[in-house]
């Protein structure tokens, strides 16, 4: 019966979103045709249809295999009879780029680049209620590996690549689309390496990836993040060591000890708050709609004499705020013992670290080691560091055009500019003078945005059919003017 609702109720969304379109009026790559009015209820079904058959595709990473995903993709294009290449990373890690051109020659100095990727993490099957590779239909969900992070991202962008074809909508802007990989791992296929030998294909001067978010409270979107800058990821490996022995005789520097109490002080360490341009902009703009105590606190962190208690309470409120205030250190993972009846010589840990953009890595090492305080404790950066890229600028014409076209998607909800805790492929893009911006279009609670990487990740349906319309809006709109 909720199903039987659900659908009834996006059917009347549908008819209402399409009253409200405009058809085109400029360039586009079928000359001399106007664009028609898109069926965003059979547009928003098949890119269901599309998500659930990707979720379907085992591409955990590692080993990621998301060449079925990427053949797939274009087997998708290729039946709207746009041409699309799979690239191979490395073997058996495929990726798909199509293009549609405005113009007789390709032109990447206006070109907007619609990016996702394939590859998920992992799962513990355990902990899941349904089959993360099934796409469950649930109480209104799709759950699923994937369904936030990020297929129902790349199934969005499939749909607005699509649409424009089938409307034969004038572009004044190349639209290159491309469904990637690696992008959990940053490895031999990730970003990085597209970009070494692949950039002609995928050249750009805008793109729109994941990372932003649209929050949900009360049933209501209360606010539209879209992501200008992120966070930089870096692991490291804290190593303690000892003498090993019997386990019937305990010694003082056993390396198990010396660890746990290394990882006890760096899993509670408080780093300083530092409220940098773009999060004191979220907060600006974000306390007309939030609750009067939390405005007050919001407000209070233009104050020299109150701001530092306002940084707490504010990262009291929220886990994600409090990630956008600070570096932070998280432990994920421990090492230890050959056997339950030996003192092992070496015990070790990693640290999942995400520091503020220009903040430097060793000073950070020099505050770990300081808070341990322990000739036991070694600390090694691992090579996998993400880059420190400048930010996305919040007055460019694609910025604006997702600010408006979020306003005019979610009456009364605040649009900001986000600092996103998460790592994306957008960094690397930025460092190549890309002005890229996240904006992962779902209305979604925050309690279902906890769930990316975590188990029965899922997505409402009502709430993938809103993202889709709005992320096919925001397109139409930067790529016919």
């Amino acid at each position: 019966m909720g199903r039987r609702v659900a659908h009834v109720l996006s059917l009347f969304v549908g008819l209402t979103l399409v009253a409200g379109f405009a058809p085109a009026a400029l360039y586009s790559q079928t000359p001399g045709m106007d664009g028609a009015q898109p069926d965003m209820m059979q547009l928003t079904a098949e890119a269901q249809t599309w998500l659930t058959d990707l979720i379907r595709i085992n591409t955990t990473n590692p080993p990621g295999n998301e060449q079925g995903a990427a053949k797939y993709i274009q087997n998708v294009l290729q039946k709207e009879n746009i041409p699309a290449e799979v690239l191979e990373m490395t073997p058996g890690r495929d990726i798909v780029v199509a293009h549609l051109q405005a113009g007789p020659l390709p032109d990447s100095s206006r070109a907007l680049l619609l990016l996702g990727h394939l590859d998920v993490v992992g799962v513990d099957r355990a902990k899941w209620s349904v089959d993360p590779f099934a796409a469950t239909q649930k109480d209104d969900y799709i759950y699923g590996r994937g369904a936030i992070d990020d297929k129902g991202m790349v199934a969005a962008n499939l749909a607005a690549f699509i649409e424009l074809k089938r409307s034969g909508t004038r572009l004044t802007r190349d639209v290159i689309f491309m469904a990637d990989t690696d992008e959990e791992q940053g490895g031999d296929a990730s970003i990085r390496v597209v970009i070494e030998k692949y950039w002609d294909k995928v050249a750009c001067a805008f793109a729109l990836n994941e990372g932003g978010r649209v929050i949900l409270q009360n049933g209501k979107a209360q606010y539209v993040a879209i992501q200008t800058s992120e966070k930089v990821s870096y692991n490291v490996s804290v190593t303690a060591t000892g003498t090993s022995g019997h386990a019937s005789i305990p010694l003082p520097d056993n390396s198990v000890v010396h660890l746990a109490a290394a990882v006890q002080k760096l899993g509670t360490m408080e780093t300083p708050f530092q409220l940098l341009t773009i999060t004191r902009r979220f907060f600006e703009q974000l306390a007309p709609v939030e609750d009067e105590d939390t405005a007050k606190w919001i407000r209070a962190l233009d104050t020299s004499e109150r701001a530092d208690l306002a940084a707490r309470r504010l990262a009291g409120m929220n886990p994600v705020w409090n990630a956008m205030l600070r570096d932070t250190i998280t432990p994920t993972e421990l090492n230890a013992g050959v056997r339950a009846n030996v003192i092992p010589a070496q015990a070790s840990a990693n640290l999942n670290i995400r520091l503020l953009p220009g903040n430097s890595i060793q000073d950070t090492l020099l505050q770990m080691q300081k808070a341990v305080n322990d000739p036991q404790v070694k600390f090694t950066v691992q090579p996998d560091g993400g880059p420190n890229a400048p930010a996305s600028s919040i007055t460019s014409e694609f910025y604006q055009t997702l600010e408006r076209m979020a306003t005019q998607q979610f009456p009364g909800a605040a649009v900001v500019p986000y600092l996103s805790t998460g790592a994306t492929d957008s960094a690397y893009l930025r460092l190549h003078n890309v002005q890229a911006y996240g904006l992962l279009p779902f209305p979604l609670t925050e309690a279902d945005l906890s769930r990316m990487h975590g188990d029965d990740e899922r997505i409402p349906i009502a709430s993938f059919r809103t993202g889709v319309d709005l992320l096919y809006k925001v397109v139409r709109d930067f790529v016919t003017k």
